[in-house]
């Protein structure tokens, strides 16, 4: 065994040596040129801008700070900047040795953004070893009509194919058949546990606060983490370095202001963002004067500020806090909401090397109040994380660039608490919180191969520990208590580990289209427990334990992708298959709330998804917009339901389509419309009933083998924009959500019909119906 290390560590020196030798020569051939790409007008890094190379016919990006680094042989060359919706920037250099340039690039007016957009950018989807993503700005989803008028990007990115909605106007979303809780959305790197306001009407992101949005169904790089189907990665505006400037709306039912500022002008920066509902105005109880005070809103402040402390490092701190508050006098309330706060440090090391550190903070709470016989009871709940990360990127030179890094989460968990304080009918109950730690070392390698061919591989290697204080309970088939172990503070109660690959093959047969075939491995060790098909501020984290091990979902995937007309034109057809492990279902009649044997409710077993999506997109001209559509199935299988055999999920539907366009008519009027159809939700209805001691009992179908009905629905939207003043400008957005009037399913019951109890009567709820909204925004 001695010799055998010997030999390999003899072999890694040999190995480094050629490497340090090989480099050393290469760096005396190439020279590397560095910077940052910003905004003109605000001095914010532009995420994604492409830097490319017109003799070499090679480039780069920049990442999410705006940084880029390109190493390429000495020479004189023409460099062009660009980004989508900015004028590009055509420098002609002369490289002799490593050089550091920052560029900055104007916004593009609407008249020549119609030519320039057509650049090198416009072909990213042809040319990177990168599928499954979606990328989206405020600037691109600000026409699209949604409900109630309030530009919300989690409503716009379910109108794309692989996405699909949970229940009507909620923000819930399922990505290749996952579950609500198999997405990972991060704000600045800080998870959020429930982005909904308003049981789910809103989502929790501020459009005026959001830079940028990238979502990645299951593909993601090995820098990204923890969750089984999507990453949806939200980046917060930095402030404007320029000049003073604020923006803000009044809708009908919320209102927002915006205030961006410099610190010291080019150097430094701020944005303070803010939101607040009124919902509860509209709240009237004629009938009832002991309803009459009734609370129903919702606030959230998002805010950000950036120092450039030198050249070479550069600091932000940012943070969230959301809030929703639904008191009904004293008889009922609710209360949930996000705290989150990130600080980060970007340290250049050279040319070649950048490093972000960041610690992250994320608070995920909510209290549930009722009067019970003039007695209030609170319940309390929620999520808490603090975040260490280390990430590297190493640009090596224009084929090769590496990312590495790790990072570590320590989770604590409140799964419940009664607090009956002077209650003469329940007791307080606590019961106890839960820690965990979850980290994950990871290492990729993009590999620009040749003109034709690239990959982007990677490992990540992710583990997990439960640790007390805590007490682990063994239950018996009976589902009851048979043993239990007490574990003292810090002990460790249970590991788990998972290696996860991840591989991107890019086979570019010319300019206008490509191949790609890719695999990936994601493992979940944080579980969400609900019995809703939306997400609901009452549902609850728990970890993984003996008793409920690690979700796993391995991924594969192909997909064709074709520009025409110059890039005006952007297709692709996907298909993927993902084999899903150690699933979570419920027993019937399972009980999740303050339910400290939750873990003997629970079922396990194994899950399958696999589909095909068509996407169709015009980027240029005056009518703009997209066709998706998205073909699948998924489904589970539990030795404890149906017998082992498979049954689809909730969240299987067969057709998902949308349809989106956008219009501009002239300078002053946008013309905007999108109609969505998609098969009803898997639902459980009853199918007969028998009678014992004169009470029904109903008579269930097989696990979700009935279907809601089909869904479809028709939003319109206008916007009127005013001639632009010397320092403020305004616009007027119109909406009429469910333009046909279509009384689409929320839910359906069933009940005995009055005049005959041997009948049953289905009862369709339906929310919404034509939903006209009007929005004031403003900015100077």
């Amino acid at each position: 065994m001695k010799n055998n290390s010997k030999t390999r560590n003899k072999i890694a020196l040999t190995l480094l040596m050629v490497f340090v030798t090989v480099s050393s020569v290469l760096a005396d051939e190439t020279v590397t040129i560095s910077g940052y790409v910003r905004s003109a007008e605000t001095g914010e890094g532009l995420i994604g801008s492409t830097i490319y190379v017109e003799e070499l016919k090679t480039g780069t990006a920049t990442n999410a700070y705006g940084f880029y680094s390109l190493t390429i042989p000495k020479g004189n060359y023409t460099i062009r900047y660009s980004y989508i919706g900015y004028r590009h920037n055509q420098l002609p250099l002369s490289l002799t040795r490593n050089n550091s340039k920052d560029v900055e690039l104007l916004p593009s007016s609407a008249e020549v953004e119609e030519i320039i957009v057509r650049n090198e950018a416009e072909d990213k989807n042809i040319r990177t070893a990168e599928m499954g993503v979606i990328k989206l700005s405020p600037r691109e989803t600000r026409m699209i009509p949604v409900i109630l008028g309030e530009q919300d990007i989690l409503k716009t990115i379910q109108l794309l194919p692989g996405v699909s909605s949970g229940t009507e106007g909620t923000t819930g979303f399922y990505v290749r058949g996952g579950g609500v809780d198999q997405n990972l959305i991060i704000l600045d790197e800080a998870p959020i546990y429930s982005a909904s306001h308003l049981m789910g009407f809103f989502s929790v992101f501020n459009s005026d606060a959001i830079k940028d949005m990238k979502l990645y169904k299951g593909n993601a790089p090995a820098v990204y983490g923890g969750r089984l189907s999507s990453i949806l990665d939200i980046q917060m505006n930095e402030g404007n370095a320029k000049k003073f400037s604020a923006s803000g709306g009044l809708g009908l039912l919320a209102s927002r202001l915006t205030i961006e500022s410099p610190i010291v002008k080019d150097k430094g920066s701020f944005i303070i963002s803010g939101r607040r509902s009124y919902a509860d105005m509209f709240l009237i109880f004629p009938n009832d004067k002991s309803q009459k005070e009734t609370d129903l809103y919702f606030y959230d402040l998002n805010a950000k500020a950036n120092y450039k402390i030198n050249d070479n490092n550069r600091i932000y701190l940012s943070g969230y806090w959301g809030r929703d508050v639904f008191n009904i006098d004293d008889l009922f309330a609710l209360k949930w909401g996000n705290k989150t706060a990130t600080f980060r440090w970007n340290h250049i090391f050279n040319n070649q090397l950048f490093l972000n550190s960041s610690l992250i903070y994320s608070n995920y709470d909510y209290g549930f109040g009722y009067n019970f016989s003039d007695n209030m009871i609170y319940i309390n709940s929620g999520i808490r994380d603090i975040n260490w990360k280390e990430d590297l990127q190493y640009y090596i030179n224009a084929k090769h660039t590496l990312k590495f890094g790790f990072n570590t989460i320590y989770h604590t968990y409140s799964p419940g608490e009664i607090n009956a304080e002077n209650n003469d009918v329940f007791n307080s109950v606590f019961m106890g919180e839960k820690q965990s730690f979850e980290g994950a070392v990871y290492l990729s390698h993009n590999w620009n191969i040749s003109d034709h061919f690239s990959v982007n591989y990677g490992l990540r290697y992710s583990g997990f520990m439960a640790v007390g204080p805590d007490t682990v309970y063994t239950y018996n088939e009976q589902d009851e208590r048979v043993d239990s172990e007490v574990f003292a503070n810090g002990d460790v109660i249970q590991k788990y580990k998972e290696i996860e690959p991840r591989i991107t093959f890019n086979v570019i047969f010319n300019r206008n289209s490509s191949l790609k075939l890719s695999y990936a491995r994601n493992a979940q060790y944080i579980h969400l427990l609900s019995n809703s098909s939306a997400s609901l501020p009452t549902d609850v984290w728990i970890p993984s334990s003996r008793n409920v091990k690690p979700q796993v979902a391995d991924q594969i995937a192909a997909g064709y992708f074709r520009n025409f007309k110059n890039n005006m034109f952007e297709t692709s057809v996907e298909v993927y298959h993902k084999d899903l492990y150690n699933q979570i279902d419920y027993q019937n009649g399972a009980e999740i709330l303050l339910n400290q044997d939750v873990e003997s409710q629970l079922v396990f077993g194994k899950g399958r998804a696999y589909g095909l999506e068509l996407y169709v997109k015009k980027r240029t001209g005056k009518l703009t917009g997209w066709f998706g559509y998205t073909l699948s199935r998924t489904e589970r299988s539990m030795d404890e339901i149906e017998n082992g055999r498979w049954f689809p999920a909730r969240q299987d539907r067969t057709h998902d389509i949308s349809v989106v366009g956008m219009y501009q008519l002239n300078q002053k009027w946008n013309l905007s419309a999108n109609w969505v159809f998609n098969t009803g939700n898997a639902v459980t209805f009853p199918n007969g009933k028998y009678s014992v001691n004169k009470f029904t009992v109903p008579v269930y179908t097989s696990r979700n083998a009935s279907r809601m009905p089909d869904y479809h629905r028709l939003d319109l939207g206008a916007t009127y924009m005013p001639k632009k003043k010397k320092r403020f400008e305004s616009s007027w957005s119109f909406s009429l959500y469910n333009a046909y009037g279509r009384k689409n399913a929320f839910s359906i019951t069933f009940q005995e019909n009055e005049n005959n109890p041997t009948q049953t009567e289905a009862e369709r709820l339906a929310l919404f119906q034509m939903i006209p909204s009007v929005t004031y925004n403003f900015k100077f």
